[in-house]
């Protein structure tokens, strides 16, 4: 994200070089308008210890940046939504300003920044903690900070985070804090009923262990991720995840170097389910096709291709409903298009985005679930920017990029979250929960 350097004595010397500037008794002030925008939109993430580089919390802070902020509001480039909205959704909590708000901004700017009369201003907003939806039910993080040396390829670190539950929980929503920011590059959570990570954990003399891309031990069951501006969101009513008595989550931290010494003790908080769950939450991913000894999906990228394209499809072999997606790829993504093609022959766009910004990419959660009836097919399709003209290359010159987990390889995956129509657990846990735990455990030490 850029620097904001923009100030109202430089908008109004523009404007009034151009005549453009808004009269003093038309424009609009940072007490009558200007903050409720800022409030509506922008101080989520623009407040002290959240992503934002800097707050827009008062009109001092508000009239420095203004000029960018007239800029990258009506550009669209803040507050930061990729999904179309023309084509897609439509979506939950979509950070989208009306044109109004944004000529209101542009007009703001334009007229000097008038601070207006603070009588004229709402109540301040106020957060409970600094998670987004609320202190959690339970809040877990490593015993003791990771430190991550100064140079080298990406690490992938795993954290054992006992949960002390002495009963399984229905979990309704998962936020994450990332430690450090600068070298999180994104978060994977699961959890393990069998004791096996912890062994790695116990045999690694650093803060959790050494894997690669994965969890290094077989989850016993997911719970979501986190990657830059994902913003947390609660399951649909009636839906969950269930986490067992017992378990220990496994947070799977990606790291990339800042070049220099850095430490991160990331965090990950649960919110239980207050009613009755019926579904629990089944995941699913389009990938492009696999091929070879590994399986490995087929993600080859010449250099200096500016418009690679490539596919993947999944078939859906129950009637479902879809309630979330998330496009992931990595610093080349240039668009991505998600479809699903129904057994009748209609045809619904699932998501569309036509500039992929890998600083931005997150989840959508639809308005309503989209109907999948059994056979329906899941079409994605991508491009790719390997060109020396791309600012996002990583390479310089451009190189051929694969598939692979770091930073500077490439990935184009469509993560999917369903429920399955015909499922009714009326809160009891799935099956392969539902024995004691010491119960699963000699399950699982027997030898098939």
């Amino acid at each position: 994200m850029r620097r904001w350097f923009g100030s109202c004595g430089m908008a109004l010397a523009i404007g009034m070089l151009g005549g453009g500037a808004a009269t003093a008794a038309d424009a609009p002030t940072y007490h009558r308008e200007v903050v409720r925008i800022l409030q509506k939109h922008c101080q989520d993430c623009h407040r002290p210890g959240q992503v934002a580089p800097f707050s827009l919390l008062n009109y001092d802070q508000a009239r420095k940046r203004a000029t960018d902020l007239a800029a990258v509001t009506a550009d669209r480039k803040m507050p930061p939504w990729h999904a179309s909205n023309d084509e897609g959704g439509p979506f939950r909590d979509a950070r989208v300003l009306s044109q109004e708000e944004i000529a209101t901004l542009g007009r703001w700017a334009e007229a000097g920044c008038p601070e207006g009369t603070s009588t004229d201003a709402p109540a301040p907003r106020t957060w409970d903690s600094d998670w987004s939806l609320g202190t959690p039910d339970l809040v877990l993080k490593a015993s003791e900070a990771y430190s991550l040396a100064a140079e080298g390829r990406d690490e992938f670190r795993v954290f054992v985070l006992p949960t002390g539950l002495t009963e399984g929980k229905w979990v309704a929503a998962v936020d994450f804090l990332p430690g450090n920011p600068k070298i999180v590059h994104h978060v994977l959570a699961a959890f393990d009923v069998r004791g096996a990570a912890k062994k790695l954990d116990e045999a690694d003399p650093e803060s959790g262990y050494k894997a690669f891309g994965g969890f290094g031990v077989v989850p016993s069951g997911g719970l979501g991720g986190w990657s830059p501006g994902k913003v947390a969101r609660p399951l649909p009513n009636g839906v969950g995840r269930y986490l067992p008595a017992g378990a220990d989550v496994l947070l799977q931290v990606h790291y990339h170097r800042s070049g220099k010494v850095e430490s991160d003790q990331t965090s990950i908080g649960l919110y239980f389910a207050k009613d009755k769950v019926d579904k629990q939450v089944r995941g699913g991913m389009v990938i492009p096709p696999a091929s070879g000894l590994f399986r490995r999906p087929a993600l080859l990228i010449p250099a200096g291709d500016a418009n690679y394209e490539i596919t993947g499809t999944k078939t859906i072999d129950e009637d479902s409903h879809l309630f979330a997606v998330t496009p992931h790829m990595h610093w080349l993504g240039k668009d991505f298009l998600m479809k699903a093609i129904r057994p009748d022959g209609s045809t619904v766009t699932l998501i569309r985005i036509d500039q992929w910004d890998f600083n931005w990419q997150g989840g959508y959660d639809f308005m309503a679930p989209v109907p999948l009836p059994k056979g329906t097919r899941i079409e994605m399709k991508a491009h790719f920017n390997n060109s020396a003209e791309n600012p996002a290359n990583p390479n310089s010159p451009p190189v051929a990029v694969h598939w692979g987990e770091q930073t500077t390889d490439e990935m184009c995956i469509g993560f999917l979250q369903m429920t399955v129509d015909d499922e009714h657990r009326e809160n009891q846990p799935p099956p392969r929960f539902a024995a004691p735990p010491v119960e699963r455990l000699k399950a699982a030490a027997r030898p098939e």
